[in-house]
């Protein structure tokens, strides 16, 4: 690290300090040269994932997105603990993909996996706007689909 007075770079940490939840790592440092002190803040740099949605255009992943349509589809049926392990589970999965390129099918996919094995009403709130239903004959069709599936 290069002193901002003399621009040396012989510094040292002379404290460290880290806060949990934001990945920050805040270092107090002495310069060998001048003695002047400072600190400098390092945190995670965030991977850059695009998602491409069913119309062809391009967003920027946002993972408040997951855990909104979890909240919605999972509304008074699964703790919100519970919700925010299933949207790290599945921003990990993204983030430790080879591309940095995601269909926003595949994480809604995603999505339906893990809400079918925790809870069958939250799958079919979220099935039935993330499939599109049409009617309640696809309703009923998917729902005949889980019935088999479970038994």
């Amino acid at each position: 690290m290069m002193c901002p007075y003399c621009r040396s770079k012989s510094t040292r940490v002379i404290d460290k300090r880290d806060y949990g939840d934001a990945c920050v790592s805040r270092r107090r440092r002495v310069c060998a040269d001048c003695k002047k002190r400072f600190t400098t803040y390092e945190r995670i740099e965030e991977l850059s994932v695009i998602v491409i949605k069913k119309d062809g255009s391009l967003q920027n992943f946002d993972e408040n997105k997951i855990k909104k349509g979890l909240e919605i589809a999972c509304d008074k049926r699964v703790p919100q603990e519970t919700l925010e392990k299933l949207t790290e589970d599945i921003k990990l999965k993204i983030l430790n993909r080879k591309s940095n390129k995601v269909a926003a099918s595949d994480i809604g996919r995603m999505v339906l996996t893990r809400l079918k094995n925790l809870d069958k009403i939250a799958y079919m709130r979220f099935a039935s706007v993330f499939l599109d239903f049409e009617d309640l004959n696809e309703f009923k069709t998917e729902l005949d689909k889980l019935n088999h599936t479970s038994n």
